[in-house]
């Protein structure tokens, strides 16, 4: 889910200086976190007061692995092992399936979808993204705090329909991820743990 929130954009935007600037800043701060140097960060989500969660997040081109309060999460780029630790099962997913996390699907948009503004905020850059007329993506507005030097990403905010999400982000690291980290220690799990295959499935 984590990573669909924070990849929610990159966008075409050329009408005036503002979002010309608007997104050149945000695609400095995209690339730190979604570059090939891959990143890492712990996360704090908030959906509308009703879901909360928090957890830590490891990304290196489509790898990730994340931990969470009921999960242990790996994917290698192939294939996607989530761990539910209270349940003791271990669900195999293709990598790059929605069915691995039920709200990453509501995430999704075109990348074109939006305009953009940037504007000083007393705790760095704030960049919104605003839903276009006849765009028809869910996101219809994103606000994104960035490090006014670093350009590190500090919160998003997302808006889905009429609730808004918001994202804090801490810990953050850019560079220096090993590959191993996203390899799945099968051996940690093969005894008292139930292996559940849903790459073929259609639920």
């Amino acid at each position: 889910m984590v990573m669909a929130l924070l990849a929610a954009v990159t966008a075409a935007a050329d009408e005036s200086p503002n979002a010309r600037q608007a997104r050149r800043i945000f695609n400095q701060a995209y690339d730190k976190v979604f570059g090939e140097q891959g990143s890492k960060l712990r996360y704090d989500v908030n959906i509308v007061g009703i879901y909360k969660t928090h957890g830590v997040i490891t990304m290196k081109g489509k790898k990730q692995r994340f931990t969470d309060e009921r999960v242990d999460a790996w994917n290698d780029g192939q294939t996607a092992y989530m761990v539910y630790r209270k349940k003791k099962t271990v669900e195999i997913h293709a990598a790059n399936s929605d069915k691995k996390d039920k709200y990453s699907g509501r995430f999704k948009f075109s990348l074109d979808d939006f305009t953009y503004h940037i504007a000083d905020d007393p705790e760095g850059l704030l960049i919104t993204l605003k839903q276009q007329k006849k765009a028809k993506g869910s996101i219809k507005e994103v606000k994104a705090l960035i490090d006014r030097h670093t350009f590190a990403p500090i919160r998003l905010r997302i808006k889905v329909a009429f609730f808004w999400t918001t994202v804090k982000i801490s810990d953050f690291a850019s560079g220096g991820i090993r590959d191993d980290v996203f390899v799945f220690p099968r051996s940690k799990y093969a005894s008292g743990y139930k292996f559940v295959d849903k790459r073929n499935s259609k639920r």
